[in-house]
């Protein structure tokens, strides 16, 4: 698609939506039928109900049969051929769209498109590859307020009853995170961010404690303009909202859940994860829901770098630490790779192989390249996906090619294989040789190649010794002059493992 219109009306009376969308396309094959995702109406009477297609002023034949708008034209259309067309219908969104009660009892309408809920309500192509330009015109209720992508361009009392709002987003974005809220706002301009507003949109009752709340987003989003590069959008907007996850990255108006706000400031690494994510996942966007570690990976472990540079890196190692031990936890409730692409209910992915595996890959690999080449490497993947789609082997090349290192292995062992070292360490120590003999056995079926580090607490102070390891076992010895009171392994939190070590 190159370009998305939607026209919503919306009413206090009733959960009917009017729409017209108008959607400009280039064609990339010869055919004579287009094919769109949206949602039919059901026998509970939720869905959509398509009432007409045009093309200017030509009526275009079309079907619209288990959640598939297929649109026929009168000649065969030649690839490179761009075309107009508008669609008007209407429904009541069984998904996608929440027409709701907020928490205060007052009545919202929070589009919640993730995954791939945006054809509940929308007409469109609802898969992250395809990416087009948005536009929302809605005309509700005049008490409302309405919040979307991109730059405002309009604002006008209709009448007494009733307003007319429209945002525009030029940049292509996924149908994924392209939204609209349409609620009783309290709105603050919380600051500016190299000419970027911030802006906190919370509900009125809200006030007070969401804006202290959310202007913390002032104080993270230069740490992602630094490290990755211009912040993409023409504004952030931090928005309360009936989401149904805790925070949803939509291009330019993050939603947060609307318990949210505290007035306790206890949401700053989901702010910075959500801030992330329009980097990664809304303008470098996985080119298959497989891919999703590319979007919820980077956003976990970027969030955990900000914390980082602002706490301290004990903070990132108690993070990881606790990252480990809920991957851990996962994969003895299910196996499976973090890409996996056996999974037909997205849903499903939104697990710790995408959010903490996916970051423990990134810092896995940022201390094999090291800092210098780590950051590089994103900003290059970045600057070359932006506005695109890439693989996970889209994102390996371009690492191997900044640091120069072959990561085929790392890459295989850590995304397309099930599992980690599960590690049984042994150690004793020889006195008249000053010797530390220490044994690690891979006890997993597959085995991993990884750097593991070993730390010798003794009289004679500590000691760091960093192994390469691949066989099943290995031994290893390290000089010692005095007994160790105490072994142990990876004492920076730079492996993801499960496994013990003890005195033989």
């Amino acid at each position: 698609m190159r370009s998305y219109i939607f026209e919503l009306t919306v009413s206090d009376a009733h959960d009917t939506l009017f729409a017209k969308a108008t959607i400009r396309f280039t064609v990339l094959a010869g055919t004579k039928d287009i094919s769109f995702d949206l949602v039919s109406r059901k026998i509970n009477g939720r869905g959509m109900k398509v009432i007409s297609v045009h093309e200017v002023n030509q009526t275009v034949s079309s079907t619209h049969i288990n959640d598939v708008l297929r649109c026929s034209f009168l000649t065969r259309l030649k690839p490179g051929t761009e075309k107009i067309i508008t669609i008007n219908y209407k429904g009541i969104p069984a998904d996608g769209l929440i027409i709701s009660k907020n928490k205060y009892n007052k009545r919202t309408f929070f589009a919640d498109n993730w995954p791939d809920r945006a054809h509940h309500w929308l007409p469109c192509i609802d898969h992250p590859s395809d990416k087009a330009s948005v536009e929302f015109v809605v005309r509700a209720p005049a008490h409302y307020q309405v919040i979307a992508n991109g730059i405002q361009i309009e604002e006008s009392n209709l009448n007494a009853n009733e307003k007319l709002t429209s945002f525009r987003e030029l940049i292509p974005l996924p149908m994924k995170v392209a939204v609209v809220g349409i609620a009783d706002f309290a709105v603050q301009q919380a600051g500016e961010v190299e000419g970027i507003p911030v802006q906190s949109w919370v509900y009125p009752e809200d006030r007070v404690k969401g804006f202290y709340d959310y202007e913390q987003a002032v104080e993270i989003l230069p740490f992602f303009i630094s490290r990755i590069g211009p912040y993409p959008f023409k504004k952030l907007a931090n928005v309360q909202s009936k989401t149904i996850f805790g925070g949803m990255e939509n291009a330019g108006a993050i939603f947060y859940s609307e318990n949210s706000v505290t007035g306790k400031r206890d949401m700053e690494a989901l702010l910075a994860h959500e801030i992330a994510h329009q980097w990664f996942g809304n303008m470098a966007t996985e080119s298959h829901w497989s891919h999703i570690w590319l979007s919820e990976g980077f956003a976990t472990y970027l969030a955990h770098l900000y914390l980082e540079q602002k706490y301290g890196s004990d903070t990132l190692k108690k993070s990881m630490s606790l990252e480990r031990q809920t991957v851990l936890a996962f994969t003895k409730r299910k196996t499976g790779p973090v890409v996996d692409t056996s999974v037909t209910n997205f849903m499903d992915l939104l697990n710790a192989n995408s959010y903490q595996k996916g970051a423990w890959i990134l810092h896995m690999l940022r201390t094999v390249v090291g800092d210098t080449i780590f950051w590089k490497g994103l900003r290059t993947y970045y600057g070359l996906y932006t506005g695109k789609n890439a693989s996970t082997d889209n994102f390996r090349k371009v690492m191997e090619d900044v640091s120069g290192i072959d990561l085929g292995q790392f890459f295989k062992q850590w995304l397309y294989k099930t599992g980690h070292p599960l590690l049984s360490v042994t150690w004793n120590y020889n006195a008249s040789l000053r010797s530390l003999s220490v044994t690690i056995t891979q006890q997993q079926k597959y085995l991993f190649h990884f750097p593991l580090t070993i730390q010798v607490h003794s009289g004679d102070g500590i000691i760091n010794k960093t192994f390469s390891i691949s066989q099943q076992q290995t031994i290893l010895a390290i000089h010692s002059a005095l007994k160790p009171g105490n072994v142990s392994i990876d004492p920076n939190v730079q492996l993801l493992f499960d496994g013990t070590i003890r005195e033989k």
